[in-house]
This record gives structure tokens, sequence and C-alpha cells, in this order.
């Protein structure tokens, strides 16, 4: 019998992957333009996020959350930054109204993206449906 990782890998709920230190994830001087949105794929499901701007940015945690209402917005020349937000998820999505420079750090787990992209059939539980980003 072969050995199924997904079935008996390490999970979400797995508290281990989340008290120790997350592997350092930095993405600095992203160019968020007017023409679209920008996407950042994160290589392990994080364990937590940071998200400074130069200007007024969106992020959300979907394509349909930038779209529609699932999402909040910083806007740095305010005095805003987000604050360390313990989540798990394996994408951000980020748009603005004028051009904007943003720089991403996150704690990456040991857990694989598959454990959030395919968690049911459907796909990712992410999705942008009612009250999720």
């Amino acid at each position: 019998m072969a050995f199924d990782n997904y079935k008996y890998g390490t999970g979400l709920s797995n508290v281990g992957s989340y008290q120790v230190s997350g592997k350092p994830f930095l993405s600095g001087g992203l160019e968020v333009t007017t023409d679209g949105r920008t996407k950042i794929e994160f290589p392990a499901v994080t364990s937590w996020i940071y998200v400074s701007s130069s200007a007024a940015v969106a992020i959300g945690m979907s394509d349909l959350g930038i779209d529609g209402e699932n999402f909040f917005t910083i806007d740095t020349a305010n005095g805003q930054n987000t604050p360390v937000l313990q989540i798990k998820c394996t994408e951000l999505y980020l748009s603005a109204s004028a051009t904007t420079t943003v720089d991403v750090i996150a704690g990456l787990t040991g857990i694989d993206i598959e454990r959030i992209n395919y968690i049911s059939p459907s796909g990712s539980n992410w999705s942008g449906s009612t009250g999720i980003g």
C-alpha cells in the first residue's frame, strides 16, 4: 500500500506549523497599477502576513473578493499599514485606483498549498463568497 501524503501529511489544523517561526517570504516594490490587479502566490500556506503600500490599496484573498465587497483597504498616505495578520492563505490580490508600490512580508508554514486550494470538490474555500475575501 502506497503512503498517501495528502491524507496523512501536515494539514491546516496542525498546531506546530503555526507555533514555530515562519519561513520568510518577502516581495518588495511591487507595482500595483490601475489597469488590473496584482496577484501574489505564496509557495506554502502562510501563518501571518504584513502589507505596506505607498498609497491606498485594496487587499483581498481572491479575485472574486476584490471584484465584490470582500476586501479591505489600507492607505499609508494616511498613516495606515496592516497589522501583522495571523491568517492562513495561499494568495493575495491587490488593486489600486492610482499606481502604488506595495511591500508584502509573510511567514510561511511547512503546509502545502493544496491543503487550502483543493480542500473541497469545488476547489478553494477562499472563493470570495460572503465574508471570504
